[in-house]
């Protein structure tokens, strides 16, 4: 199930941040620093603990262990625009369709709001993550940008919902 973050979950959801993205961006960005000493469990599960607002849009895959956490951002400048941030799943529990099934409840939660698209970034060499979005209709909207500090390049995807908005009469 997918629930809300809670602070009690904090060093959970830093253990699953921290752990695969090691796992997933180590063998694209090959920077151990980065890897083992920025990234930290600890420091992280401390700024989702302690930093007001840390754990707004995050949620939890939880079956009775935290299994995955992602974030997302509902609107922002585009009231009809959600942002996927993040989509993180332990490492242990990878292939197991977790990621899925966030995926899924995050287009079921969009689509009941009325949304009119859902955006997120990907690192272009991050073909499995690319695969997942896909999937799920997401597809590369044009938009690339590098990855702050390299050489990396981010890839924006984009899932358009226009299609599933009804009209109503005032004509919104």
């Amino acid at each position: 199930m997918l629930r809300p973050a809670v602070p009690e979950d904090a060093s959970r959801l830093a253990e699953i941040q921290i752990f695969a993205k090691r796992t997933a961006f180590r063998p694209i960005f090959q920077n151990d620093f980065v890897s083992f000493q920025e990234m930290q469990v600890l420091d992280l599960a401390l700024f989702y603990r302690d930093e007001p607002g840390a754990l707004e849009g995050v949620f939890v895959y939880d079956d009775g262990i935290v299994k995955a956490m992602t974030k997302w951002e509902k609107g922002g400048a585009d009231s009809r625009c959600w942002e996927l941030k993040e989509v993180y799943v332990d490492p242990f529990f990878q292939h197991q369709g977790i990621g899925a099934f966030i995926l899924e409840e995050f287009l079921k939660e969009a689509a009941q709001a009325g949304i009119r698209r859902a955006t997120l970034w990907v690192l272009e060499k991050n073909e499995p993550a690319r695969a997942l979005y896909s999937r799920y209709g997401f597809a590369p909207n044009g938009n690339r940008k590098l990855q702050e500090g390299t050489v990396e390049v981010l890839v924006e995807y984009e899932r358009d919902f226009s299609h599933l908005c009804v009209s109503s009469s005032t004509g919104v």
